[in-house]
């Protein structure tokens, strides 16, 4: 059972988690092209599928603590530093992800969308949002990595799994 278990939080990881940092990690350079062609209706289409992806795919991507926490019981596996460090790592992702990213998605999307709200070509609060998003992006992307490496070194376990 554990390790139908791990096969199916690997599986909810890859392709879960997956398209969510591929698709906030492009957000940023869409919405630069958006705010520099404002009526390229290419570029906000490209916009909006990014972050439905970021949305739809992180609502799925519930599934990967929960397999991990199943199978960290069975594991019995639940007290160990790796584990719990683990857990943190991916609680802040998924902070900055629910409360920061897809938020700031939201507000520039809603921005673009707005021709009452459209910037210059160039403008720096376009500029200062995508460079934003790209920083929390990389932060995110960042902390998925080293829970990646964190599960599969995994300090100091004596499971052998």
């Amino acid at each position: 059972m554990a390790k139908f278990l791990l096969s199916l939080h690997v599986l909810a990881a890859v392709l879960a988690i997956g398209p969510v940092t591929v698709a906030a990690s492009m957000f940023p350079k869409a919405l630069r092209r958006t705010h520099s062609a404002p009526d390229d209706r290419e570029a906000l289409a490209t916009l909006r599928t990014l972050h439905r992806i970021c949305r739809v795919y992180a609502g799925i991507g519930i599934a990967v603590p929960v397999f991990g926490f199943a199978t960290a019981r069975i594991l019995g596996v639940l007290g160990s530093g790796w584990l719990i460090t683990s857990i943190v790592l991916t609680t802040a992702a998924a902070a900055i992800l629910g409360l920061l990213i897809l938020p700031a998605q939201d507000n520039a999307l809603t921005a673009t969308q707005d021709p009452g709200s459209s910037q210059a070509p160039g403008s720096s609060p376009a500029l200062h949002l995508a460079a934003r998003l790209a920083m929390l992006t990389g932060v995110f992307n960042l902390l998925w990595a080293t829970v990646t490496v964190l599960m599969i070194v995994r300090p100091g376990s004596t499971t052998g799994a």
